[in-house]
């Protein structure tokens, strides 16, 4: 048998084996292949194209110009087109303008189209009555892909990488990846050894990107000094994370079901209590689902997020609101968590409550002598203590938190003064070499508008020197020369 021969029947029979093993198709489906014009999408589309027959398969392709590379990407265009009616198969093909998308949305350029093209497949499918959606990912994409999750600090879920088969966008339609357990040389080879042509994407080089260069630089280097077999270990990896994710959503899942106390349209009701009696980890993973349902996936979800819920769920406050994103909104009315997805912007609903509720207070802190000194604060329920302490005495710093606060008692003018945030507000956030404004604070710790007022300031003459519970100014930090030092706790 000719080399070449040996080859196409080789990733043929691997792309026939992969399709068995999950399930991937059943005499009378109807396939629509999204094709780029690369290597990958190319050869999934001649690997199906021959198996078609015998699987009793009715294909289709669908080409999306993203419009991101001008006449490149009007080109790629055409050559799919004409590769599709060499093969006489119904060609799908839609321009869209993915980097006007992006600044709308507010996503990198990898986000914007990875959405734009999928939503444009699943419309091609569900109007031309395709119930499988085939793409090109390999075994070196989905390597790629769990590095990229590692790097983020991302849970099982996303270290998982991509499942060989999955639900679109309407549940009836179902994604797969053929080529999930081929590697990347291996197309290559296919291609080659049958003369086929395809298309190269230059953005694929650009290693300003970090796919590209865990792609180039990472993956080569880890093979040529740790593992020549990476691409395969972390596809392995990949696939216990992935048999492990599964079976502890099959755990959460009643969890998730006794902790839900109503399910309305947008909105999830989760009961506080149920919630304090389970594992973090847990309660993590029913939070993460709650959001889902009421979001309908978890993009820009961070962990962060799913913390603040957590703390949201957690504090002595009977009430209180988060605001994340794509107008996700959670509310704490006494005993329940309430998780809703809101019509309009959050900024236009923030900036109704703000003109119908003021939080207006100021407190003078005199000078503490050997006694603690205790203030309570009704506007936000609680309490905040300050003593002076010997330099000798003062805890580690590092690990004191960020509700406890050290000053050097020599830089400080009393009576300091403790009160509301204001808009116009600003200080020099410790560590840095520039003031900010304190709102803008606000918003790059994701701290909503609806949670501000939980974090008054205080100052010295005007000076703001702790935005109390998150950060101290630089003026007053405790330096080598302190001796005497005035030691500040937040108590909410």
């Amino acid at each position: 048998m000719p080399v070449s021969h040996k080859i196409c029947s080789k990733l043929l029979h691997a792309v026939e084996q992969t399709a068995e093993t999950y399930g991937m198709f059943q005499p009378g489906d109807s396939v629509l292949i999204g094709v780029s014009g690369g290597p990958d999408s190319v050869a999934l589309l001649h690997i199906l194209f021959a198996l078609a027959s015998g699987l009793s398969l009715r294909l289709g392709v669908a080409h999306l110009n993203h419009s991101l590379r001008q006449k490149d990407s009007d080109n790629d265009a055409e050559f799919v087109e004409s590769l599709a009616e060499k093969l006489d198969l119904p060609c799908y093909i839609s321009k869209k303008d993915v980097r006007k998308y992006q600044l709308e949305n507010k996503l990198s350029p990898e986000e914007a189209a990875r959405c734009v093209r999928y939503a444009f497949y699943n419309s091609v499918a569900i109007k031309n009555r395709f119930n499988k959606i085939a793409l090109g990912h390999n075994e070196n994409d989905n390597a790629e892909l769990v590095l990229m999750y590692l790097f983020r600090g991302s849970g099982l879920s996303g270290i998982s990488g991509m499942p060989p088969v999955r639900d679109s966008q309407n549940t009836y339609i179902k994604i797969v990846r053929p080529l999930i357990r081929s590697t990347r040389y291996e197309i290559i080879d296919f291609l080659t050894s049958k003369g086929l042509k395809y298309v190269l994407d230059s953005s694929n080089k650009d290693v300003r990107y970090l796919r590209n260069r865990i792609r180039h630089h990472l993956i080569p280097f880890l093979e040529t000094s740790y593992n020549p077999r990476i691409i395969e270990t972390l596809n392995r990896f990949a696939s216990i994370a992935r048999c492990e994710e599964k079976w502890i959503e099959d755990i959460i899942n009643p969890l998730f079901e006794k902790s839900v106390s109503a399910i309305q349209n947008d909105k999830i009701v989760l009961s506080v209590p149920m919630l304090d009696e389970i594992h973090i980890a847990a309660k993590r993973r029913v939070i993460r689902k709650a959001l889902a349902k009421a979001k309908g996936n978890l993009r820009r979800i961070t962990f962060s997020h799913i913390d603040s819920v957590i703390r949201l769920s957690e504090s002595r406050k009977a009430h209180g609101c988060l605001d994340l994103p794509d107008r996700i909104r959670v509310k704490r009315n006494d005993d329940i968590l309430i998780f809703s997805r809101e019509n309009k912007a959050l900024r236009e609903l923030n900036e109704k409550s703000d003109k119908t509720k003021t939080l207006d207070f100021e407190y003078k802190i005199l000078r503490p002598g050997k006694n603690i000194e205790s203030i309570f604060v009704k506007e936000i329920n609680a309490h905040l203590k300050f003593c002076a302490i010997d330099i000798k005495d003062m805890p580690d710093i590092y690990r004191a938190g960020h509700q406890i606060a050290f000053f050097d008692i020599v830089d400080l003018n009393f009576p300091l003064i403790l009160r509301n945030f204001r808009q116009d507000d600003r200080f020099k956030p410790l560590g840095m070499s520039g003031t900010q404004k304190v709102k803008k604070y606000f918003i790059n710790n994701k701290i909503s508008g609806s949670e501000r007022s939980r974090f008054p300031v205080l100052l010295s003459r005007d000076r703001i020197i702790w935005v109390v519970g998150l950060r101290i100014d630089d003026f007053a930090r405790v330096k080598p020369s302190t001796r005497n030092v005035l030691k500040a706790e937040f108590l909410n």
